[in-house]
């Protein structure tokens, strides 16, 4: 292993000798260069302060050619350094032409990545022999270095609002030819994506409410229409029920038969079938199912990374928060759920992706006469409400009263939306089939347009 650390590292000089040299030729060529390349990026120590120079020379709004170049050299005590006038001669005859720098600076930059690699490696294997930290730490910071390479290898910095501007405007031109369009992944509820436009990339969306009132089912539909209707990978981790149990409620969902009879064994001659014909979009969609109780963040955003990675990954669902085990030992349980959450918000940023979090409500609602949830009824809810970009409660009234004149009647109540409108939308409760129906949406107008920070 160490005779292998002691190779040359992966570079190619020629290759950063053709890019100064089309720097020097050619003030484009400069723009292209600094917009792949960072100083880091040049193997040899007299490329990076060349690299340097021509682009204080650059900054400063003054010409770039063998004289100002050497002259800023010699200001900077570097010029020797560097081989002298006659290494900036030899740079500038490297190549007679800049048509190809964008060529040579990517591979540049392809061996400046494969040397960040090795780099992480490396410190991954003397933190390994060092055995310093927590296991699950070391692979998570494992995991982390080499993650962070990989994001790197792309574009990176600042965008030009003239950039920005410009995609933003191809955004709303797909809106305008499709007005009301899903500009997220569709839940598979027309109210739901009505109200938000989908689940949003990036975004942390909590859906919380009391026992039974359909928490895992509502995220199971939206979950099920995404891989089956939408052949979107879809990643679910249950804390609370088994990967059969939760294959048994979507084949149930998805045949549309009664789950308590199959839960007996009392299926009729349709209901085989029918199980049978639902197996197959079943067996066929992106899902991707982990069991793992008393999950930790930290396990569940690597294999979040590693399934992103090697299958693609288009949404997460985590039922239930309140079950996860923070990656630290906070002082009270609700630090640490505000902890979680906050993790949460990031794995969404870090993959892109909307994260599902499902919440239990505090006993408290069942305490009062209006049982319909706020904001403040998030068990140890801390910094839950804060980190989500939106939360949705569920609420059925014939949960509470016998006398309700539709006891199925279910209101998906969206109580935040940090980049949209609050609202209500109905759906109709099919419990024994696992199932959630489309009914309608009821905004709420005197809340129309506002924003919850």
């Amino acid at each position: 292993m160490t005779a292998g650390l002691e190779r040359l590292p992966p570079q190619n000089l020629e290759a950063e000798q053709s890019v100064l040299g089309s720097m020097l030729l050619d003030g484009e060529a400069i723009i292209v260069a600094t917009d792949y390349l960072t100083p880091a990026d040049f193997y040899r120590d007299a490329h990076q302060k060349v690299f340097q120079a021509i682009c204080a020379l650059t900054d400063r709004g003054e010409p770039v050619d063998l004289v100002t170049l050497a002259e800023e050299l010699r200001q900077r005590n570097t010029l020797q350094a560097v081989g002298g006038q006659v290494a900036l001669t030899t740079l500038a005859n490297a190549v007679p032409t800049s048509a190809n720098v964008t060529y040579y600076a990517r591979i540049v930059r392809e061996k400046a990545v494969l040397r960040s690699l090795i780099n992480a490696a490396t410190r991954i294997v003397t933190r390994s022999f060092e055995a310093t930290g927590e296991v699950d730490e070391i692979l998570d910071a494992a995991e982390q270095a080499i993650f962070e390479v990989a994001r790197r290898s792309g574009p990176q910095g600042f965008a030009v609002m003239k950039e920005v501007l410009k995609d933003t405007f191809e955004r709303i031109d797909k809106l305008w030819g499709n007005k009301g369009g899903v500009t997220g992944v569709p839940t598979g509820f027309s109210g739901l994506d009505q109200l938000t436009c989908g689940l949003q990339n990036a975004d942390l969306i909590i859906i919380a409410a009391r026992p039974s009132m359909g928490k895992t089912t509502l995220a199971l539909n939206i979950a099920q229409h995404v891989a089956v209707n939408e052949k979107l990978p879809v990643a679910i981790f249950s804390l609370e029920m088994s990967k059969e149990q939760l294959a048994q409620r979507m084949l149930c969902a998805q045949a549309g038969i009664d789950s308590h009879r199959l839960r007996r064994g009392f299926l009729s001659d349709e209901d085989y079938p029918k199980l049978t014909r639902a197996a197959g979009p079943l067996s066929a969609a992106p899902l991707f199912i982990d069991d793992t109780a008393a999950l930790s963040i930290m396990e569940m955003r690597a294999k979040a990374r590693r399934l992103k990675a090697e299958q693609g990954l288009n949404a997460v669902f985590v039922d239930y928060l309140q079950l996860m085990r923070g990656s630290e030992r906070p002082e009270n349980r609700q630090q640490e759920i505000s902890a979680i959450s906050r993790s949460l918000k990031a794995l969404a940023k870090e993959l892109n992706v909307p994260v599902i979090a499902l919440s239990q409500l505090s006993r408290e609602v069942e305490k009062r006469d209006k049982k319909r949830p706020i904001l403040s009824d998030l068990l140890e809810s801390g910094g839950i409400e804060a980190n989500a970009d939106v939360v949705a409660f569920i609420y059925r009234e014939g949960y509470y009263n016998q006398d309700a004149e539709n006891k199925h009647l279910t209101e998906v109540i969206i109580a935040k939306q940090r980049n949209g409108p609050v609202g209500t939308v109905q759906l109709y409760f099919k419990e024994n089939h696992n199932k959630f129906l489309n009914i309608s949406t009821r905004p709420d107008q005197e809340k129309e347009g506002q924003r919850t920070a």
